[in-house]
């Protein structure tokens, strides 16, 4: 699996050294979006499984602190890959799917 680079626009480490990501980026032959218009159709996927996760768990809980957030979504995204079917994957789960190939 390649590295992986996230950077948020309003951290200043981004801030600070954006020319210098940007060129990183586009040198490694990494698509990058920096405007609003579009930007939901760079990872739809991506953004589906956050509608996904923010409608199936955050929205339904109350969570006390940082590391119960941690704790409960760790717990969902083991049972959204092992346990919940996905009609997209003609209702199997992403394991069984992962697993049988």
């Amino acid at each position: 699996m390649n590295n992986v680079i996230i950077v948020s626009s309003s951290s200043p480490a981004c801030l600070l050294n954006r020319g210098k990501i940007t060129q990183l980026l586009q040198t490694a032959g990494v698509r990058i979006s920096m405007d609003g218009r579009g930007r939901f159709l760079d990872n739809i996927f991506v953004e589906r499984l956050w509608r996904t996760v923010k409608y199936e768990e955050v929205y339904l809980k109350d969570y006390s602190d940082v590391w119960e957030a941690e704790r409960e979504l760790g717990a969902y995204f083991a049972f959204y890959n092992r346990d919940r079917p996905h009609q997209s994957l003609g209702n199997r789960t992403p394991e069984e799917v992962w697993n049988r190939g």
